[in-house]
């Protein structure tokens, strides 16, 4: 898919400002561990993607997974096995190492942080590849509403919930969340604008007291960075891709790869564009 030159600028041509380095740019500084660091806020106006990395043999079950819960588990992108690509997501794109931070876990829920997958990479991984609510943060900020997690400089705070997703197969857990706060009146403008973005979670899950959805203290995430609250402030949450790694823990398999929360795969789709240009659906893959 042809992302749009306009949208961004090569990072040679970048003073401070993160949102206009290009894809293709971003993920080569990734690449060379140049940035390590949260994708909020950067490459603005293309989709990023949550990332789940399984042996060939859960991917039939992880897949319906995604179809039964797709308000948590947008797919936008799958490989076949074994295959470090998805070029519908990027041309020069490499999973092995696009990614700024990784987890690796090994059939129990502790897991290896890495930066590179390029050693531990087999022959019969499959990626999923889920929208990410970082997609919408753009079509938000260009509202003239602030983000206090981006103003702060810090990663999203997420939280684990006691909503349950649907189960598929052996795959099943809890529902987690991100957290954005705004006054009430930007809340709305928020809920409006993340609403198109379909593929990218879309509306919020919850509104307001976050202990009716589980969150014993808001100021505590799960993931993620300490939020950032004014006074008067309305929590909006949403359906956050680190579930699917909830699911994973379940499940226990003997090796499989996520994200790390907040560290992103930054595409070359254009965010507005994935809602009606990317159709990725269980009949059109075959593994």
């Amino acid at each position: 898919m042809n992302a749009s030159k306009s949208v961004a600028r090569s990072v040679d041509n970048i003073s401070n400002d993160i949102s206009l380095i290009a894809p293709q740019a971003l993920r080569k500084l990734i690449r060379s561990g140049q940035h390590t660091g949260t994708t909020t806020g950067y490459a603005s106006g293309y989709l990023q993607g949550n990332l789940a990395i399984l042996q060939a043999d859960y991917a039939d079950e992880f897949l319906q997974f995604c179809a039964k819960n797709p308000k948590s588990c947008p797919l936008i992108g799958m490989s076949k096995p074994g295959v470090p690509n998805i070029p519908e997501l990027g041309a020069d794109l490499d999973i092995r190492t696009d990614l700024p931070g990784y987890r690796i876990f090994r059939g129990s829920t502790d897991y290896t942080s890495v930066t590179d997958l390029t050693d531990v990479w087999r022959d019969d991984l499959v990626t999923f590849v889920l929208g990410c609510s970082f997609s919408f943060e753009a079509a938000i900020t260009r509202s003239g509403v602030r983000l206090r997690h981006m103003d702060a400089n810090r990663n999203v705070p997420m939280y684990v919930t006691n909503i349950k997703t649907t189960p598929a197969g052996r795959f099943h857990g809890p529902l987690v969340v991100s957290m954005r706060s705004f006054a009430p009146g930007d809340a709305i403008r928020a809920i409006l604008y993340s609403d198109r973005y379909r593929l990218a979670h879309g509306a919020p899950v919850h509104i307001g007291d976050p202990s009716q959805i589980g969150i014993a203290d808001i100021m505590k995430p799960d993931f993620g960075d300490e939020p950032v609250m004014n006074e008067g402030d309305i929590p909006v949450f949403w359906a956050c891709g680190v579930t699917p790694q909830m699911a994973i823990r379940n499940v226990l398999p003997d090796f499989a790869i996520t994200h790390e929360p907040g560290l992103m795969l930054v595409t070359d789709v254009l965010a507005e564009a994935a809602e009606f240009s990317l159709q990725t659906t269980p009949e059109a893959i075959q593994i």
